[in-house]
């Protein structure tokens, strides 16, 4: 697993870093790299992401179907009203 040292972090960032610590009982390392999984994608979720979005992109361009064998809504109002 790689390393990283980070210098210059403003006391305030720190200190909520710290309480969140503490909140989730974790050590400040745990706590960077869970922060760091939910806000940095990999290669691999930004592919996903596109694959998703592409598929959403195709079905929103689809004309939508016939309305079926089945009767609109002004249709059934109507003939309800006929009885």
């Amino acid at each position: 697993m790689k390393s990283v040292r980070v210098g210059g972090i403003p006391e305030d960032l720190y200190a909520a870093l710290r309480r969140q610590t503490r909140l989730n009982n974790r050590p400040i390392a745990a706590e960077i790299v869970a922060l760091l999984k939910t806000q940095v994608p990999t290669a691999r979720e930004l592919l996903e992401r596109r694959a998703l979005l592409k598929k959403i992109e195709r079905m929103q361009s689809k004309k939508p179907r016939g309305r079926g064998p089945f009767p609109s809504t002004e249709e059934m109002l109507r003939e309800d009203r006929s009885r």
